[in-house]
């Protein structure tokens, strides 16, 4: 039985893998998330006491971090600012907690000599074109296009750079979008979803002709679990579902398994910098690994998500009417 500490364990991602840690190992885990209002301690309040604890703290935090790494046999680093529009704001916090926090992380671990694992995005290689056949792979040249991406892509660089200079223990991988259960609403699928629940119509950026490749959240923590039971160390494992879909597509699923028209939304003004294109190539996952996505379609994935942000309306219903009005505020 190990002893994993996962950062940002209270956010979408996170808590689904803290979820599948305890369903289906014998690990304990610890969780340090600072809470911020992507954090949600609901999350993981109906979980076990013997095997999963939440220490409210940063990971910027140097002290905080030296005692949880010192009593942790591996590391798993998902706490992240991660909202574009939020990165467009205000980049100060992606500064501090992506690239601060992951070095603070790395000097823990090297210290211990403990194994670490860094979750990072597709974004840190920019956008590809609509018509572009190519897809990202582990050797894609780095293109970050947002104060969001730029963080992440610094993130990745400082992993690489401890593991040739100090042996750290690491593994990255870079995953596309996710999407699924405990997803803060502030994001593209469950705002649309959770509008149409309340009888408002969704909202898309400008044409809708971006492309996302989405991976429910299930297939892609089932994926770094496989990394840290066989991956090579300083390696990098790209994540993806082969799931390329535009916006426009996205959002009429949605209204369609919901039983809306499907011209049923607006369009509201373009975000700065919007990428237009991700692509994932996650042959090397596949063929080094054996990880296969058990979610085979993009459509059966989505509707269980609705099925989950109908039945938990009480998990993210106190934050919409904020969400909303932060949205508002910016036209969008």
């Amino acid at each position: 039985m190990g002893r994993l500490l996962v950062t940002g364990g209270a956010g979408f991602i996170g808590t689904n893998f803290v979820r599948l840690l305890v369903d289906s190992t014998d690990h304990t885990v610890t969780v340090l998330d600072a809470m911020t209002y992507a954090g949600n301690a609901n999350s993981l309040a109906d979980l076990p006491a013997n095997r999963c604890r939440l220490v409210i703290g940063s990971v910027s935090d140097a002290e905080l971090v030296d005692s949880l790494v010192a009593e942790s046999d591996i590391v798993v680093h998902f706490a992240a600012e991660s909202h574009n529009d939020n990165s467009l704001r205000d980049p100060s916090p992606f500064i501090q907690t992506n690239l601060v926090g992951t070095y603070v992380l790395l000097e823990a671990v090297r210290k211990y000599g403990t194994r670490y694992h860094h979750i990072s995005t597709d974004e840190v290689y920019g956008d590809l074109e609509l018509d572009d056949p190519a897809r990202f792979t582990e050797n894609t040249p780095y293109n970050p296009s947002s104060p969001y991406s730029s963080t992440k892509a610094g993130s990745d660089l400082l992993v690489r750079a401890w593991v040739r200079s100090f042996g750290v223990q690491a593994t990255i991988s870079n995953c596309s979008n996710n999407y699924g259960p405990y997803q803060h609403i502030e994001k593209f699928i469950p705002r649309q979803i959770t509008n149409v629940i309340d009888g408002v119509r969704p909202k898309l950026y400008g044409a809708g002709l971006n492309v996302r490749d989405w991976i429910h959240v299930t297939d892609h923590n089932l994926a770094v679990l496989r990394i840290l039971e066989a991956g090579r160390l300083g390696e990098t494992y790209l994540i993806g579902a082969d799931g390329e879909l535009g916006n426009k597509t996205v959002i009429e699923l949605i209204l369609q398994l919901m039983d809306q028209p499907v011209d049923a939304y607006d369009h509201v003004n373009d975000r700065a910098g919007h990428d237009m294109r991700y692509a994932i190539d996650s042959t090397k996952l596949r063929t080094e690994l054996g990880w296969e996505p058990t979610y085979g379609d993009f459509e059966s994935g989505l509707a269980a998500t609705i099925d989950w942000y109908r039945a938990n309306e009480d998990w993210w219903r106190p934050v919409k009417q904020a969400t909303e009005a932060k949205y508002a505020a910016a036209g969008q």
